[in-house]
């Protein structure tokens, strides 16, 4: 029986299609997605290692979800059972997990689960895998052409990691082509075909990022070319053509593509670029979305992003509305062309948001009576009195009078916020002017009703602030660097990041939160910090270690080129006060940078430092001519041309990354940190004998007397400090290719 199964399975795999058949059974085989199993990344090193847990591939199709499943069970030591959610149902789990069980008590032998199509799975079918994947009786591999946010059982989701799989290039629906043309076992290299420049290049464009639907065409094209008399299938422009005339547009009218299609489009229309919300649009009637949906959003987008500022839009998208129902499709594409068009084009204001503001008032805070001026006094005004005060604004001039009709507690209240765009700049005077008006009524007490008047004395904070206040803010300050150097870096999940001097780990920590599919290397100046950071990343998975290079001593393996490489303070901590080692250490960067990658670096100059002179307070007490000669000879420290360590700026640094053949930025920061000058740090510098005093050129007595005014003004005070910080951005030139390494 098992040679009759051998014999239909090669019979099966020979008949299969194209795209079956060049299944990629390796890594090294897999083309694309190099954000996710490039060298280096996560996953190529948990499939490497054997070390999966569980993990969700979310992607469109024909991307390679299904590929790097197989590839997972072509590698695995484990059992790997594969079931499809669109054929099996609560018993296929329950066989899987049967034998899953029975795989680990028997042979202590772990099992993989792979679900394909896992979103169709129902709730009850997605709860029946929890219990298992939870206790780890099986480890599952979900694909999915849904979010998985929306589509996947959310305890699933929690206890799984995801991938996004991303349409492949160009380059590489090439690359599957040449592979196809090349293989004579599963492809066409035991054929003759050849196909001509621009029939690959419009399969590669009309598949769209979809290898499946690349070789189901070129295997139409193939199948039904004749050989010609040199005995060659060739594929001609016009039979590409034939072979593939629609592209393949993924769009599903309850999934991701259709809500971040429409997503796109009022973006587009809110950032009034009518270039993109014409495409948008087209995508969106392309792939047979129904215009009176996009018609209700742009009605929205009308009163919610236009508002004020052209009252009229409203008007405007409804009248195109009514005129597609009457027309219909196809000419009713021009009145839904020129509703988004109007809309791209007109001026926009969200002011209208101000009437949210006013329910959260309604829910936060008490309700009040409305106001007996504004009561209704056609019942009991004789009775009670209401409508009483009412002041009726077309009996004055301009048919406006100034009076309150926010109720008492909310007077004095702005909810509607009038915009400088379009209609509404034009009555945004009018409205500032009469609510002038009305505060001035309010003050001279023509009021509705009147205020309450409190009187209270402000609490003074400075003194809480002083008790609470540490000895320094060193600490605070430099997250903020570090939470800046990343805001600036953006790296993305799947990134390799190198840190350069990870010294304390301030940066390399955070680094690893931020890039968990990609990779972490870190390069040490100092022993002790090796061994420090070493330690520390013991307690981390061993998949998502850094790597950390000790002091000195060469990787054994080449690194791979980094899409980030960040350090702070850089050049300080290697001392690198000569130009020859600046450049060669920037050279040494340039090396590690992938073609599209950035250095990103956080430097504080020291011909920048604080001065100690701009610390003292001006007085009557203090000797203006004192100061400066104090400030003259500080000065001339930090200006010494021949001095290597203040002799450079970040201008310096510019050139230097210019030189190297990057093209760099810099931005800068001045926080002020709150530094409390404590007895020791007085001491580094205002001692007769502090390497301070013995580099400023003054007399004995200017120096007792800077001691002492230091004395007065500074010791056990908190002093604001300022430390400017360069951030440096450098990168490839993008119009020029990175140098051969």
């Amino acid at each position: 029986m098992e040679l009759f199964d051998h014999h239909r399975e090669s019979q099966v795999a020979a008949e299969a299609p194209l795209a079956a058949r060049m299944r990629p059974r390796t890594l090294d085989e897999f083309v694309g997605q190099e954000a996710i199993v490039g060298q280096g990344r996560l996953l190529r090193r948990a499939i490497q290692a054997d070390q999966l847990s569980s993990l969700i591939f979310y992607g469109p199709p024909g991307t390679g979800k299904t590929t790097l499943a197989q590839i997972i069970a072509n590698s695995t030591k484990g059992h790997f059972i594969a079931i499809n959610a669109v054929l099996s149902g609560v018993q296929a789990i329950r066989d899987a997990i049967a034998t899953a069980q029975e795989k680990r008590g028997l042979y202590n032998q772990r099992t993989i689960l792979f679900v394909d199509e896992v979103h169709r799975f129902n709730k009850s079918q997605q709860d029946a895998l929890l219990p298992w994947v939870e206790n780890g009786t099986v480890i599952l591999i979900g694909a999915t052409t849904e979010n998985p946010y929306f589509e996947v059982n959310k305890a699933l989701v929690s206890r799984s990691r995801l991938f996004q799989l991303k349409p492949l290039e160009s380059k590489d629906l090439k690359q599957l082509v040449t592979q196809t043309l090349s293989d004579p076992d599963r492809g066409y290299g035991n054929r003759k075909v050849e196909l001509a420049t621009d029939a690959i290049d419009h399969l590669t464009n009309v598949a769209n990022g979809d290898a499946r639907t690349l070789l189901n065409a070129l295997e139409l094209a193939v199948s039904t070319t004749p050989i010609n008399e040199a005995g060659i299938t060739y594929i001609s422009l016009s039979i590409a053509e034939e072979s593939i005339q629609r592209r393949a547009v993924l769009y599903d009218k309850e999934g991701d593509a259709h809500f971040d299609t429409i997503s796109a489009f009022i973006k587009s229309l809110r950032g009034s670029d009518p270039d993109a919300a014409l495409y948008w649009l087209a995508r969106m009637v392309y792939a047979g979305e129904d215009p009176r949906f996009v018609f209700r959003r742009m009605l929205i987008f009308a009163g919610e992003d236009v508002g004020m500022a052209d009252p009229t839009a409203i008007t405007v998208v409804n009248s195109c509305a009514q005129a597609f129902d009457r027309i219909g499709l196809p000419e009713g594409r021009y009145p839904l062309a020129q509703a988004a068009l109007y809309l791209a084009t007109c001026p926009k204001s969200n002011s209208i948001m101000g009437f949210f503001d006013a329910l959260t008032a309604i829910e936060k805070e008490r309700e009040t009576e409305v106001p007996n001026p504004l009561r209704d006094n056609s019942r009991d005004s004789e009775g009670f009195g209401h409508g009483a005060g009412y002041l009726y604004p077309h009996a004055y001039k301009d048919h406006w009078v100034a009076q309150q009709y926010l109720p008492t507690g909310f007077q004095g209240r702005i909810f509607y916020q009038p915009s400088e765009q379009g209609y509404e700049k034009t009555i945004a005077h009018t409205v500032a002017r009469h609510r002038e008006a009305q505060l001035t009524a309010m003050l001279e007490g023509v009021l509705i009703e009147s205020l309450e008047g409190l009187t209270y004395s402000p609490k003074d904070s400075r003194l809480d602030q002083w008790l609470d206040r540490s000895l320094s803010q060193t600490g605070e300050t430099l997250g903020k660097v570090r939470d800046r150097l990343f805001e600036i870096a953006k790296p993305q999940r799947h990134h390799l990041i190198l840190n350069l001097n990870a010294a304390t780990g301030l940066i390399l920590w955070e680094a690893i939160r931020q890039v968990p599919e990609g990779g972490v290397y870190a390069q040490v100046i100092r022993d002790e910090d090796y061994r420090s950071l070493l330690t520390q990343s013991q307690s981390l998975p061993e998949l998502y270690r850094p790597h950390l290079t000790p002091p000195g001593i060469p990787s054994s393996a080449p690194p791979p080129k980094f899409d980030r490489i960040l350090a702070r303070n850089l050049f300080l901590a290697r001392n690198l006060v000569r130009t020859a080692d600046r450049l060669a250490l920037i050279s040494a960067m340039a090396q590690n940078l992938a073609p599209t990658g950035r250095i990103h670096l956080a430097e504080s100059i020291p011909h920048h430092a604080q001065r100690l002179y701009a610390l003292i307070q001006d007085s009557p007490q203090t000797d203006p001519k004192l100061l400066k000669r104090w400030q003259t000879a500080e000065e001339k420290l930090y200006n010494d041309p021949k001095n290597p360590k203040t002799n450079w700026t970040e201008h310096t640094l510019l050139q230097e990354f210019t030189a190297i053949g990057l093209t760099p930025t810099v931005e800068v920061s001045r926080p002020i940190t709150q530094t409390y000058f404590s007895p020791a740090l007085f001491n580094r510098w205002f001692v007769s004998d502090s390497a301070y005093f013995q580099t400023l050129n003054l007399s004995e007595t200017d120096r007792t007397q800077i001691q002492t005014l230091a004395t007065q003004h500074l010791l056990k005070k908190t002093i604001p400090w300022e430390t400017p910080v360069f951030y440096i951005t450098a990168s490839y030139p993008s119009d020029s290719p990175s140098p051969s390494h």
